[in-house]
């Protein structure tokens, strides 16, 4: 997929208040400060498309971008370790969950985990809450550059060790960096086989 144009649409504090859902969507979403922003800018090639931080949390809305005039790709909130009140991490939890169940035109969330870490307790329940609500995902191992090629192999194997207990088959996953462009072809690629059957309701 050549992306010919990435443009910034709205931000959304529910997902009643999102764009119209009559275009294909994706969701991207992970740890606070897991590399999004990052991934985001380095797959549309579009600058600070989406504004990147040191800060976790800094995402508070469900942000739309429209990516070739046909399709949104959707930047959520980061769950985990932000330094906000119990409250606001309650608020968010129920808005990306109300918007995950309840965005029809929803066709995949790639889901973000950063490669430098074995598994978290966090990640692993996130990834099985998917999977009880039937809802599609692919998981991106982040900031693949930051590892060893072997190093990288050998946390990659504790994880499909890890989910091998819940999952089988495994879940799609992809290893990738924001800052080299590895696992770009492989994302869009998987984002344009999504696009074509796609029908509104």
């Amino acid at each position: 997929m050549i992306i010919k144009s990435a443009e910034f649409i709205k931000s959304a504090s529910n997902w009643k208040d999102c764009p119209p859902g009559d275009l294909p969507e994706y969701a991207f979403l992970g740890r606070s400060n897991v590399g999004k922003s990052s991934l985001i800018n380095m797959l549309t090639r579009y600058g600070k498309l989406a504004k990147t931080s040191a800060t976790p949390g800094k995402t508070r809305l469900i942000n739309h971008f429209l990516v070739n005039g046909s399709w949104y790709l959707a930047d959520l909130p980061g769950y985990g370790f932000a330094k906000v009140p119990v409250a606001v991490k309650k608020k968010w939890e129920k808005v990306i969950q109300s918007y995950l169940l309840k965005r029809q035109n929803l066709l995949c969330s790639f889901i973000l985990i950063d490669s430098r870490h074995e598994p978290l307790r966090n990640d692993i329940a996130f990834l099985e809450w998917f999977g009880t609500n039937q809802l599609p995902f692919c998981v991106v191992f982040t900031k693949a550059d930051k590892l060893s090629e072997s190093r990288l192999q050998k946390h990659l194997e504790i994880y499909k060790r890890t989910l091998s207990k819940q999952w089988d088959p495994l879940p799609p996953y992809i290893l990738s960096s924001g800052k080299t462009g590895r696992g770009r072809d492989e994302i869009l690629g998987m984002i344009a086989d999504c696009n074509k059957p796609f029908n509104p309701a």
